[in-house]
């Protein structure tokens, strides 16, 4: 088998709202609008997709959507100070995963984080 990419799909209220969010707080660049779906390129080869006829899952525990970087304090020192982003957690430690890790929350209530393996 021969794989070409990969797109993960996650259900949205509001296609604008989280066009701005990903684009604006995270620098992803739009791949393809379809209308009803948007869909970005993330660095390193994976898509990200949200779509308006998709529902929005976040009820009981979110699935996590992970960018992974170098630059966990400097993105959390921006993303910080924007007004509208929830920050969960400030960076720490994860010695059980050996990862440095922060958490937010997207428009739609999907969980973000933000980690750099440490191995």
């Amino acid at each position: 088998m021969k794989w070409d990419g990969n797109i993960s799909f996650y259900g949205t209220d509001d296609l604008n709202q989280t066009d701005q969010f990903y684009r604006n707080n995270f620098n992803l660049k739009l791949f393809k609008d379809q209308e009803k779906c948007r869909i970005y390129k993330i660095p390193g080869g994976a898509m990200l997709g949200f779509c308006e006829h998709m529902d929005v899952l976040t009820k009981n525990k979110s699935p996590i959507i992970t960018f992974l970087t170098d630059d966990v304090d400097e993105i959390y020192e921006k993303l910080s100070k924007v007004k509208d982003i929830e920050i969960l957690s400030e960076p720490v430690h994860n010695k059980e995963f050996s990862i440095y890790q922060f958490f937010l929350k997207d428009p739609n209530g999907y969980t973000i984080e933000v980690q750099n393996f440490l191995n």
